[in-house]
């Protein structure tokens, strides 16, 4: 199916992810061998733009990389999948977004380590706001906030629909939040914001900064999220995960493919949810995606 003129213009941080699949995380000063290893692109609005290309959606990342080797990979990643890279700013002399993930299967968790592009963030005069006023859709996970904030205020004013993966209580979230259409929170965003494990409270505590769907996502547990005055609440869909990495950033590519076919909250929901249980199959965020044809069986869809 050719693509259309941009749907979604992404906005945040892109990484190179190194995975390495252990039986359990080792103890110091030991050496320990890894059972598996794979590398792929990273990062939680590049991961969701990879997952929309697949799914048929023309999509646009501006971001910031350097011009290192990491860098060159990122871009590399990005460009294979189809992902606009027109819109990633080059900083001469500064390392790209790097992890190393540790993955558990047998526990079903993972430890990372990371390091932030040692460059400045992406500047609001860096964008592209031409095509951004063309999308339907802004997806930003706000962390170069000032251009998150910048770019955020243009789309709404361009009748560009807002959806913000929000993982971290940081300054300025909540002013993004005022400004976004639907704000979907990790679990600890939200133990952040209530002081304790209470998703409802969250969702009504964000509801009340005007988003039209804000939800919690909560890893095995499922998700919370309140839309139009309704409560939904969902279990996870049963899988026996071996690496978490990605999953919630393609929840969030799952709920836009939603918001993008017209589909209500819930059914959005659902597939995001379900999207990211396919994805914890494998290592990595990108391998264990659903392609298109499983989605449309999925979900009924036709063309």
């Amino acid at each position: 199916m050719p693509k259309a003129a941009l749907q979604v213009f992404g906005l945040g941080q892109c990484s190179l992810d190194y995975i390495g699949k252990v039986d359990a995380y080792p103890p110091p000063d030991v050496k320990y061998e890894l059972l598996e290893t794979v590398i792929q692109g990273g990062g939680p609005a590049a991961t969701a733009l990879v997952a929309l290309s697949r799914w048929g959606f023309s999509c646009h990342l501006a971001g910031v990389i350097g011009d290192d080797v990491f860098g060159g990979l990122i871009e590399a990643s990005l460009r294979e999948e189809g992902v606009d890279t027109a819109g990633l700013v080059i900083r001469k002399g500064a390392a790209s977004q790097f992890a190393f993930i540790a993955a558990e299967p047998a526990w079903g968790r993972r430890t990372i380590f990371w390091r932030q592009p040692t460059g400045p963030a992406i500047r609001p005069e860096e964008i592209d706001l031409s095509l951004l006023r063309q999308a339907r859709v802004l997806h930003t996970d706000g962390l170069c906030m000032e251009t998150a904030l910048f770019a955020a205020g243009k789309a709404r004013l361009a009748g560009v629909a807002v959806v913000v993966d929000a993982g971290t209580l940081r300054e300025g979230m909540l002013d993004l939040a005022k400004l976004s259409d639907c704000f979907i929170v990790s679990e600890s965003f939200a133990r952040a914001l209530t002081g304790g494990h209470n998703p409802f409270q969250a969702c009504r505590m964000l509801g009340e900064l005007c988003p039209r769907v804000v939800g919690v996502t909560l890893g095995e547990a499922g998700y919370v999220a309140l839309a139009e005055g309704k409560f939904i609440e969902k279990q996870a869909y049963p899988v026996k995960a071996v690496d978490t990495t990605g999953c919630g950033d393609v929840f969030h590519a799952g709920f836009i493919y939603g918001l993008l076919s017209g589909w209500d909250a819930e059914k959005s929901l659902d597939l995001g949810a379900w999207a990211a249980a396919r994805v914890s199959l494998q290592l990595g965020g990108r391998a264990g995606i659903p392609s298109l044809e499983e989605l449309r069986q999925k979900y009924a869809v036709n063309g």
